[in-house]
């Protein structure tokens, strides 16, 4: 990714903001701490995020994965059987791609739990490595981690997502907001330039799904809820949530939209509970405990106007009016795009807390009950060696 910075009136906002979110802002209705509870232990939240474990998700993903190459192929096998095993509907958005080393053949991953929903969230990271020609990247921030604390996430929810599903499907859902919005996980691929970066050379992946999404209709018949006039399928994208270069230790985030302000805020509280609650606290890790924990997010000022954003995966759906909320360190961390970006350079504490915010948040964004979890088995996905999935 590259830093852009776009200083942008709010008049520049509204010009891109003609989709927006059929939502908008609104109040997420917070977990109680039993809920809480109960959400940060139905599951390890360090299983599939520590790279000691061969079987984690970290550990799958953390190798070499250019695009086009037969470990990005390995990558991409993997996260799609995760995410079959989980019964989600899965979409190999296949394409080649003109790049500086010549044509490529690309695969963005596009996982949605229940493709009949007129309106979904979209969390999203790119599961490609950067290619150098003198060393192997691994990429661990980037992206390997944020890609392992999505499929995780989709794991420990999934049966809360289950129970939510059924009680629309027998009128039984309360929150009229978010009653037919579903969860869509997209790992983009070729998101790194293979030579330099240009707005050629890419978010390959990204730009091909934007464009795709902008000139395919949403039939109405085949949602659960009729959209009225037809929509493009980019039109009915709620939020897209952008996960990038996480998993060092000490983060700092910023807001870098208005229209996605509220759901920083939301983060901004979910932490503040979790650390208080002494949800946090890992081993004899201190930084951890209540009081001692810091906050990854940056204190959001009051203005009327963008705060520029980092060229990145989300670039072609803002440019389409798509709201967004950018999840990326600032500063990048030191090891970005050098051969340190490995496994020494990811923190556990700190992606622990980050597999925890993320429950949180999507919890209350869906309206999710974990209380369900108490009638439902949350399922595993099926783990095989990295040598037994099929090119």
């Amino acid at each position: 990714m590259r830093w852009l910075l776009h200083w942008a009136s709010l008049a520049w906002l509204t010009s891109l903001s003609l989709q927006a979110s059929v939502l908008g802002e609104r109040s997420l209705q917070k977990l109680s701490p039993d809920e809480v509870a109960t959400l940060i232990s139905v599951t390890d939240p360090v299983k599939n995020i520590d790279p000691t474990n061969p079987h984690s998700h970290l550990s799958k993903i953390l190798i070499p994965r250019v695009a086009d190459t037969e470990n990005n192929t390995l990558v991409r096998n993997y996260i799609v059987d995760t995410m079959k095993a989980l019964n989600w509907h899965i979409v190999e958005d296949e394409f080649m791609a003109d790049t500086p080393l010549g044509r490529k053949k690309m695969t963005n991953v596009i996982a949605t739990k229940d493709p009949r929903a007129s309106r979904r969230i979209i969390l999203s990271a790119h599961f490609d490595s950067k290619f150098f020609e003198h060393f192997q990247f691994l990429g661990a921030t980037d992206s390997a981690a944020p890609c392992a604390m999505m499929l995780d996430l989709a794991q420990t929810l999934n049966p809360l997502l289950d129970a939510r599903e059924k009680r629309l499907e027998e009128g039984e859902e309360e929150d009229e907001d978010v009653e037919d919005t579903t969860l869509q996980l997209v790992f983009f691929d070729g998101e790194e330039a293979f030579v330099d970066w240009t707005d050629t050379d890419s978010i390959y992946g990204a730009r091909h799904l934007a464009e795709r999404w902008s000139g395919e209709f949403a039939v109405p018949g085949s949602k659960r809820r009729s959209m009225g006039a037809y929509l493009t399928e980019i039109q009915t994208i709620e939020h897209l949530i952008l996960l990038d270069l996480l998993g060092s230790p000490d983060p700092l985030l910023r807001s870098y939209f208005l229209d996605t302000a509220w759901m920083f805020d939301a983060l901004i509280s979910a932490e503040k509970r979790l650390g208080d609650s002494g949800a946090f606290a890992f081993d004899d890790n201190k930084s951890m405990a209540p009081g001692k924990w810091k906050s990854y997010f940056r204190p959001r000022k009051s203005a009327a106007s963008n705060m520029g954003h980092v060229g990145d995966d989300h670039v072609p759906f803002l440019n389409r009016g798509v709201s967004v909320l950018h999840l990326i360190a600032e500063p990048f961390p030191r090891v970005w795009h050098t051969v340190g970006d490995d496994a020494s350079a990811l923190d556990i504490p700190t992606m622990r807390k980050w597999n925890l915010l993320l429950r949180v948040f999507m919890c209350e964004y869906l309206n999710l009950r974990p209380k369900d979890f108490a009638n439902r088995t949350v399922r595993e996905p099926v783990q095989r060696s990295t040598s037994e999935l099929p090119l």
